[in-house]
């Protein structure tokens, strides 16, 4: 099953983030709003209630603030 859920994950990532490129590209919404998406789904996941979750919500956490400084979604630099 953990493979099935990583290929789950993987493709949902990889679709959000063409959604969001294509928003941005078509000026449905502007950069500043996508950061805003990005910065509330990773603070969703900083202030989930503890619980048997708590790695998986910090590794969320990581990778969702790593596209936030790397740029990836919005391209930026």
């Amino acid at each position: 099953m953990p493979l099935y859920n990583d290929t789950a994950g993987t493709a949902a990532l990889a679709i959000c983030e063409s959604l969001l490129l294509a928003m941005n590209d078509h000026d449905i919404l502007p950069e500043k709003e996508i950061v805003g998406i990005l910065k509330d789904a990773a603070a969703a996941h900083e202030n989930a209630p503890a619980g048997d979750d708590d790695a998986l919500h910090a590794a969320v956490a990581v990778l969702i603030n790593g596209i936030l400084n790397g740029g990836n979604s919005v391209r930026r630099p």
